[in-house]
């Protein structure tokens, strides 16, 4: 029976065939990232990550940088399962608790606000159980065609 990664990595992979795009990409692969669900209707996707002793800064909390990268892995995603290829140009973030050394994994849920042809912009918040560890806007760019050719 395919899982709901499976379906997910599927889709991203059909979007795109005359494009070069390695689905999941190895970020995610190296974060452990897995695909839970995707809503196209409310163009929605949650992803969780585990959380890990090399994921951890001097206090033992998962680094901040590495909690901005799961971000990332979950905002890309969604942007090429709802929009043509595009890339983060700008992401802010609030941290609101710290994702400490006892939890196994964390999850991220990000959903895309608003569109226009060349921008999107996406909300994600960082979840452990029901508790929000952090939340961040982002906005994407869609990219243009490579020029076929000359």
């Amino acid at each position: 029976m395919e899982t709901a990664a499976d379906a997910i990595t599927k889709q991203l992979t059909q979007r795109f065939p005359d494009v070069p795009l390695t689905f999941p990409p190895a970020c995610f692969v190296t974060m452990g990232g897995e695909f839970l669900w995707f809503d196209a209707a409310r163009r929605r996707l949650r992803v969780r990550f585990p959380v890990k002793p090399e994921f951890a800064n001097p206090m033992g909390f998962m680094q901040g940088g590495l909690i901005v990268g799961a971000i990332d892995n979950t905002v890309g995603p969604l942007t090429f399962l709802v929009a043509p290829p595009s890339v983060t140009t700008q992401m802010n973030t609030s941290y609101i608790r710290p994702i400490t050394p006892d939890l196994t994994h964390f999850e991220v849920e990000a959903v895309v606000t608003e569109q226009t042809r060349r921008l999107l912009f996406v909300d994600a918040v960082v979840y452990a159980g029901d508790k929000q560890l952090a939340q961040a806007r982002a906005s994407c760019t869609v990219m243009e065609p490579p020029a076929t050719g000359a």
